[in-house]
């Protein structure tokens, strides 16, 4: 097939050329309106009771939770008749909009104290955004510049965790724009050393072209029929322009030895795209089935970078296999125009200096000469950086996760600090199934005020604290907590919702029996986090399961081998520990901040974090380790001397695996300076697993253990070495050197 592909690149080229343009063209046209058709959040489980209980009480009960805060602050007391006028006719705004509902201001009649700051300085005004989180968004887009700023006499932020979300979102997309824009100059100049002429540097920003606007087109479709989080366009520009490198450096290199070595053009490209291009079709298969993974989490943050990281791959593959051989026949000798000294063209493999002279052949002979002493320090110092983890604390992101100038991160901050009744983040239980009788309603807010952490409860039949009602309840609280064939009840909390006495809490809010015939669900920040916790890890195995399972057959295919495919995912696990360590040492404990910028220390990190961090580092590493095997595997096919092997394979991908690992991790990098922490997280902590694997897992650890294990290495019983004789992938089978557009043989003697 590959070679039917480079046929069809030099034969037909200018046919795909126009083809590839088109393509593009039409790719870009669909993905221009995708930042439009993604949404914010995604953090829950929309199959858990909380989900339904939210729903229960958007569609039956026409009311929810507070989703969104203005935060008036005066220029004197709240109280001061200017400021009450202000005030009201905020409030009287606020609820005029279309898509608002259930509005409670510190300036209407009842002036509920809660909604006063303690130091009588500021006020608050609820609101709940009907609809799902979308139509919230767009409510929320369309309403907040005429609501804040001056109004009056009011100063006026807008908050909530809905408004979080959207201002995150509205943030990320200058956030990328401002790091693309840095990111992408810098990046041509990177490779044209690394590429060694100009020319040659612009084939990977070809491909990359391909692959992000191929993801970005998927993403816009995708979105059409299930919601996407607008956060996978973090890993998009970041994975696309890494792995467009990544492969354009590979089978360009190899294109350049062939001609080298004396090979016409068309040739070099087949030899090209049969060697490398076959490693790149197999290590694609691995980053895939690394992101599917995330498929099987219901949360739609975690799906969506599914989505994008599938179509970031599938792209790039196509990029390289389709574009680049066309653009390879185009340009012929061309590709060396505007050429560096031969120095840097060394740097991408275009060197005729012997592989034995390499620093990475070097540096693999040494540590097999003493692989012991070498796998014992590289572990322990792993053991070091990840040790932080272990202690690790998780929630999931609120306002804090922002910018600290953010106005939705000051609304909650002075939440937090003002108005401590509002800090604990509120309970609902939705009964469904039958309105409850006063008595019976009675009987179960009676039972839920005695739950440890609950403050009070509010419904239909009054207001209860410690087992005892302490106000009766009104004509309008009825109708308010009671609809058609079910009721509803509010419990008041100061419990921080993403800890393990927020979990507790809810645990025993859901043991406390509802009333007869009637089906109890349970909703709230603390509710959703407990849900939230048991979908993912009850998901989590089956995450895990799929890539080992996967992986360790395809890696069988790849070297006819069981051994390997263990040492490598043992080895691509190890990858992930200075990632996991920073993570908790960093961002939870606030050590070295000044690395990533300032940011708000919550004590907690991101439950998802590690998910996504574990799937997407997982598929990188394999990426370069199936680099690094092929050559390993062709050597001691050719050989059968394991020692000799893994040094010439170091020797032969090192320099190009140090390179693509170098620019992919800067594009990660970039994400750092964005202004929300889970996505300075995955910035950083791609970053450092890319480095260390390329340059410690497979400088370091992987030539020790390949010496320490030998031979055994390639081990594998009498029956699968017949199916990897049948259906494996082989290596060591070059083509001849065909006449142009004659066909490519291929074969053990083959070349």
């Amino acid at each position: 097939m590959l070679s039917r592909l480079a046929s069809l690149a030099f034969n037909r080229r200018r046919l795909v050329l126009v083809l590839s343009v088109v393509a593009l063209a039409l790719l870009t046209a669909i993905a221009a309106p995708v930042t439009k058709s993604l949404s914010p959040g995604g953090f829950d489980d929309p199959h858990s009771q909380s989900s339904a209980a939210d729903a229960a009480l958007r569609d039956q009960f026409h009311t929810g939770d507070p989703n969104f805060i203005l935060l008036a602050t005066p220029p004197g007391s709240v109280d001061d008749p200017q400021a009450v006028s202000a005030g009201k006719e905020l409030t009287r705004k606020l609820a005029a909009e279309k898509g608002v509902a259930s509005v409670t201001s510190y300036w209407s009649d009842e002036r509920p104290k809660a909604l006063r700051a303690q130091d009588g300085k500021s006020a608050l005004i609820t609101a709940w955004l009907t609809g799902g989180d979308d139509t919230a968004a767009e409510t929320a887009k369309r309403i907040v510049p005429d609501l804040t700023g001056t109004q009056g006499i009011l100063h006026v932020r807008s908050g909530g965790l809905l408004e979080a979300n959207r201002q995150a979102s509205a943030t990320l997309e200058k956030d990328l724009d401002t790091s693309e824009g840095i990111v992408v100059p810098i990046t041509l100049i990177l490779l044209i050393l690394v590429f060694g002429s100009g020319m040659a540097a612009l084939l990977p920003l070809a491909v990359a072209g391909v692959s992000i606007m191929g993801s970005l087109a998927l993403l816009e479709v995708i979105a059409q029929f299930t919601p996407v989080s607008i956060f996978a366009t973090d890993l998009t520009t970041a994975l696309g322009l890494g792995l467009a490198i990544d492969y354009s450096l590979f089978i360009v290199s190899r294109y350049r030895e062939e001609r080298a070595a004396g090979h016409e053009n068309s040739a070099a490209l087949r030899i090209a795209m049969v060697t490398s291009g076959r490693t790149v079709l197999f290590s694609s298969m691995t980053v895939l089935l690394s992101l599917c993974s995330l498929l099987v989490f219901r949360l739609y943050y975690l799906r969506s970078f599914a989505y994008a990281g599938m179509g970031v791959v599938i792209f790039a593959l196509l990029g390289a296999l389709v574009v680049l051989p066309m653009l390879l026949a185009l340009l012929g000798d061309r590709i060396d125009k505007f050429s560096l000294s031969r120095r840097f063209r060394r740097r991408a493999g275009d060197s005729a200096a012997p592989v034995e002279h390499t620093f990475w052949h070097r540096l693999a002979s040494g540590v097999m000469r003493r692989p012991w002493p070498v796998l014992i320090v590289v572990v322990a110092a792993l053991a070091v950086l990840v040790a932080p983890f272990f202690h690790g604390s998780y929630g999931l992101p609120d306002d804090r996760a922002m910018s600290k100038k953010a106005d939705a991160a000051v609304v909650g901050q002075t939440i937090r600090t003002q108005y401590p009744s509002l800090a604990g983040q509120d309970l609902s239980v939705v009964l469904q199934g039958r309105t409850p009788s006063t008595q019976d309603l009675g009987a179960y807010a009676q039972k839920l005020s005695k739950v440890t952490g609950i403050d009070a409860v509010n419904t239909s039949t009054g207001t209860y604290q410690d087992g005892r009602r302490v106000a009766d309840g009104t004509p309008a609280g009825q109708q308010e907590f009671t609809g058609k064939d079910g009721a509803w009840l509010a419990l008041s909390t100061r419990t921080e919702a993403y800890s393990s006495q927020g979990r507790t809490m809810v645990s025993d809010v859901r043991a406390v029996t509802p009333p007869p015939g009637t089906d109890r669900k349970v909703t709230g920040l603390a509710a959703q986090f407990s849900d939230t916790l048991h979908s993912l890890y009850g998901s989590l195995p089956w995450a895990i399961g799929i890539i080992a399972v996967l992986t360790f057959v395809l890696l069988f295919l790849f070297t006819g081998s069981l051994v390997m495919p263990i040492q490598a995912m043992v080895l691509n696990l190890l990858s992930l520990t200075p990632t996991f360590g920073a993570m908790v040492f960093i961002f939870q404990d606030g050590h070295l901040k000044w690395l990533v910028g300032d940011f708000t220390v919550t004590g907690q990190t991101d439950v998802t974090t590690p998910i996504l961090m574990f799937c997407i580092i997982f598929g990188l590493s394999m990426d370069y380790e199936v680099f690094l095997l092929s050559r390993i595997r062709e050597e001691y096919d050719r050989t059968r001397d394991n020692t000799d092997a893994v040094a010439v394979g170091l020797g032969s991908t090192g320099r190009l695996i140090s390179a693509a690992a170098g620019l992919m991790a800067l594009f990660f990098l970039a994400l750092v300076g964005a202004s929300f922490v889970p996505v300075k997280i995955l910035g950083l902590g791609t970053a450092l697993a890319i480095l260390m694997d390329a340059l410690v897992i497979r400088g370091l650890l992987a030539p020790a253990l390949m010496r320490i294990i030998g031979d055994t290495n390639w081990w594998a019983p009498g029956p699968l070495r017949r199916v990897y004789r049948k259906v494996g992938l082989h290596h060591g089978e070059e083509p001849a050197a065909p006449t142009p557009g004659g066909p490519v043989p291929v074969g053990p003697n083959a070349g």
